[in-house]
């Protein structure tokens, strides 16, 4: 089976953004693209929809937010394979079904209010939370293009995440980017109680630690494949933000917990980029 890219689309601004990038995914990979209107998803754009159909917005259906997301795909990608479906079900739960037979998922950055959201909405932290999928999750604002940009890769505070590495791999090799590994790390806070703050041997311990977690993180990359390894001191969260002002995608790994179907399934570094980050942030579930 060839397995979709697919993208969420509620007539939002957001959504039909995140309709160009999926479109631009799905043709990176050979893939069709599969667009999914979850129909208990409230309206947040209908004004925005009703225009290109040219009715009230009372009157706008589902088939109608479709359609209009399935012709600008065309047009951002004119040949691609789309498919499209209608879920009786609330967006979180239709997604992360969805997310079980695809490739990848594309969402915008909305949530459940009315007003736009200067954070990530909750739609989409609950699905990038439970997806069974890599989900793509998009800045607010204009997008840039799939292929542009380093992969940068996040490499986590306790052990790798194997398939958070294989797919940042991938998609450097897709975009033909650059591939940056990073990993951050804390000088001691104290030698010992009450004293100043360590300096000099401790902390070059700490960043070597560091180090030799990338090569591990790294080391079953495919031949061929150079990236950059980087090491920076502070909280893993803000020196990713950081590293995301200027790159086109980053990558973290989240670990799900077996089980558990409810609550926050994201690290604290997962959670904290996808609400910061200024370029879209890829998150690829990792079995805890």
């Amino acid at each position: 089976m060839d397995l979709p890219v697919v993208v969420g689309v509620d007539g939002s601004e957001e959504s039909l953004r995140a309709v160009d990038r999926a479109a631009d995914e799905a043709a990176l990979r050979g893939a069709p693209l599969r667009l999914v209107h979850a129909s208990l998803w409230e309206r947040y754009e209908g004004a925005l929809i009703a225009q290109e159909v040219g009715r009230p917005a009372e009157e706008v259906m589902a088939q109608d937010v479709l359609g209009a997301a399935e012709r600008r795909a065309h047009r951002r990608r004119p040949g691609l394979a789309v498919t499209t479906a209608v879920l009786a079900e609330e967006p979180e739960f239709g997604l992360v079904n969805e997310s079980s037979l695809a490739r990848l998922l594309v969402l915008g950055r909305r949530g459940r209010s009315g007003v736009a959201e200067l954070l990530l909405g909750s739609v989409s932290l609950s699905v990038a939370a439970h997806a069974r999928c890599p989900v793509i999750v998009l800045r607010a604002g204009a997008e840039e293009p799939a292929a542009s940009g380093r992969v940068v890769l996040g490499v986590a505070g306790k052990g790798a995440c194997p398939a958070a590495v294989r797919f940042a791999a991938e998609e450097a090799a897709l975009r033909g980017v650059p591939l940056e590994a990073v990993r951050a790390w804390r000088r001691p806070a104290h030698t010992a109680a009450g004293h100043t703050p360590a300096s000099g041997e401790p902390a070059r311990d700490r960043e070597e630690e560091a180090a030799a977690a990338l090569d591990e993180a790294l080391r079953d990359l495919p031949e061929g494949l150079e990236p950059r390894r980087r090491t920076a001191e502070g909280p893993a969260r803000d020196v990713l933000v950081d590293a995301s002002r200027d790159a086109g995608l980053l990558v973290v790994g989240a670990r799900r917990r077996t089980g558990r179907r409810f609550g926050l399934q994201l690290g604290r570094v997962a959670h904290g980029v996808l609400h910061h980050a200024a370029c879209p942030v890829a998150v690829v579930p990792e079995p805890a």
